[in-house]
């Protein structure tokens, strides 16, 4: 019984610390960009999409197209650095197990 009460103990521990992880990465930023740094989208480690710039030499109202790509390419980007921080900053509470979709 002394075991399981230990065992409880260090599962919320590590369940707070994990939440404390979680709250963190709203505060870090990423940046992806695209067309050599023409497109750039800041995002938080929460996929919130913090801001867009857009340099003017990537609108060319004859190529939208580009432009609506290259946006693309920058969030996508930008989304896979947060999976990165998050698979770094949350990774060491799965202990080493490499369960997919757990983050």
């Amino acid at each position: 019984m002394k075991n399981m009460n230990q065992m409880m103990k260090q599962m919320k521990k590590m369940q707070a610390q994990m939440q404390k992880a979680q709250e963190e990465l709203a505060n870090k930023e990423v940046e992806g960009t695209a067309g050599g740094g023409v497109v750039k989208v800041k995002m938080n480690g929460h996929k919130q999409v913090l801001g867009v710039e857009i340099a003017p030499e990537a609108v060319d109202p004859e190529d939208v197209e580009m432009l609506q790509d290259l946006i693309t390419a920058a969030i996508n980007e930008a989304m896979k650095q947060v999976d990165d921080l998050v698979a770094k900053d949350l990774g060491k509470f799965a202990g080493g197990l490499n369960i997919p979709g757990l983050f």
